[in-house]
C-alpha cells in the first residue's frame, strides 16, 4: 500500500540542546492505524506536533498526504485532523455551538457544517446532548465531542494524541471502539500516540516503540512480540487444585523450567525446550497434582519494551520536567547507546 506519511531523520532540538525527537524515520501506510508507543516524555507528542505543522523540525523532512510539513504547511492542514490530549472547548457553550465555532475556523459553509455536525454527533452517539452545555459533560462525553472537532474538515488522516488518558474504563472502551469504527468504516488513517501497552496492542496495525526521542523498534504487534519469544520458549499458567511443596520442588528442578512462581493455585512457569510442556504436565501428575486448566501466556508489548529499551516503561511528564532534568535524561540515553 502507498505511504501517506513519510519521515526521514526528523529531529527536534529544544533550547539547551535537548533532543525531544532524534533522527526519526518511518512510513505510515494509507488506511492503517499506526501506534506510537512510549512513556510520557519520550517524544511522541513532539513528533505529532511536527507532523501537524504546529512546530517546525530542527532537522530532517516529513511529508503528510504528499505535502512537505514545512514548505506546504497549509496543504497539510487541509488533509489532517487532530484530537489533542488537551481538550479545547468552551464549557458555557453547547456541544453544537462549540462545533459550529470550530467549524467556522475551517471556513466550512454554514449549511454544510450544520449537516456535518449532526451526522458526526450521530456517529459518536451524542445527538441527544447536541444542545447541552459542554461544562455538564463527563470526561468521556467531552472526548467524543473532541473527536468530532478533529473530524469537521473530513480529514484523510486523524492524529489521536493520548485519546484515553484520564478516562474511566467505560469511556476508554467507547473511544477505542470509535477509533476502530473511524478507521474501518470511514477509511481514515489514524496515528495513535499512547503510553498504554494494551491500547497499542489491540488497536494498532503497526507499532513504533519510542524511547528518548528515537523509534527503537517498529512492526506489527505480533512481529514485535516474536522478538521476545524464542521458538522453543513459552510461559505456562497451570491451575493446580492441590499444590504441595514437594510438587513445586520437583517441578522447579526440571531442566526445562527457567522460572517458576505461584499465587494461590495458579502456577506460572517460564519454560525452554521442545518438549517442555509434556515434561511439566507429566511431572505434576506423577507427584499427585491435579491440573484444572492450562494455558500458554503470550508475550506482551511491555515485554517487548523492556527488551528493546533495557528498562520498564517509565512515567515522565514532559510539561513538568525541567530543562536540566530533560538534559540529564538525554545524556543518560546517549551514554547507553555508545
Amino acid at each position: 500500500m502507498p505511504s501517506i506519511i513519510t519521515t526521514k531523520n526528523l529531529t527536534k532540538i529544544f533550547r539547551g540542546g535537548v533532543k525531544a525527537v532524534d533522527s526519526v524515520s518511518f512510513e505510515v501506510e494509507d488506511g492503517e492505524i499506526f501506534g506510537l508507543l512510549g512513556p510520557n516524555g519520550a517524544g511522541k507528542s513532539t513528533l505529532i506536533r511536527m507532523l501537524c505543522t504546529l512546530t517546525r523540525p530542527t532537522n530532517g523532512t516529513a511529508t503528510v498526504a504528499g505535502y512537505d510539513v514545512v514548505k506546504d504547511a497549509d496543504d497539510v492542514r487541509k488533509h489532517i485532523g487532530l484530537v489533542a490530549e488537551k481538550m479545547i472547548m468552551y464549557d458555557s457553550l453547547t456541544a453544537y455551538e462549540n462545533l459550529m465555532l470550530f467549524g467556522k475556523l475551517h471556513d466550512i459553509p454554514k449549511e454544510t457544517l450544520n449537516k456535518r455536525i449532526n451526522d458526526l454527533l450521530d456517529l459518536v452517539r451524542m445527538s441527544e446532548w447536541r444542545d447541552v452545555q459542554v461544562g455538564t459533560f463527563s470526561t468521556g462525553m467531552r472526548q467524543r465531542i473532541n473527536v468530532i472537532r478533529g473530524l469537521l474538515n473530513m480529514p484523510e488522516i486523524l492524529f489521536f494524541d493520548e485519546p484515553t488518558l484520564g478516562l474511566d474504563p467505560q469511556s476508554t472502551t467507547e473511544v477505542r471502539e470509535l477509533t476502530r469504527k473511524l478507521n474501518k468504516e470511514q477509511g481514515i488513517t489514524i496515528i495513535l500516540t499512547t503510553h498504554y501497552m494494551d491500547e497499542a496492542d489491540v488497536l494498532s496495525d503497526r507499532v513504533g516503540i519510542v524511547d528518548y526521542g528515537k523509534i527503537v523498534s517498529l512492526g506489527t504487534p505480533a512481529e514485535l512480540k516474536k522478538k521476545v519469544s524464542e521458538p522453543s520458549a513459552a510461559t505456562l499458567e497451570l491451575n493446580i487444585s492441590n499444590v504441595t511443596p514437594e510438587l513445586m520442588r520437583e517441578t522447579e528442578s526440571l531442566e526445562c523450567v527457567d522460572q517458576l512462581s505461584i499465587k494461590n493455585s495458579i502456577v506460572e512457569i517460564r519454560t525452554s525446550g521442545n518438549d517442555a510442556v509434556n515434561t511439566i504436565i507429566d511431572t505434576v501428575r506423577s507427584n499427585g497434582g491435579k491440573i484444572v486448566s492450562i494455558k500458554t501466556v503470550e508475550p506482551t508489548l511491555e515485554d517487548v519494551f523492556k527488551q528493546v529499551t533495557g528498562h520498564k516503561a517509565r512515567v515522565v511528564d514532559a510539561e513538568k520536567t525541567s530543562t536540566r532534568k530533560r538534559w540529564r535524561l538525554w545524556r543518560e540515553s546517549r551514554s547507553r547507546v555508545k
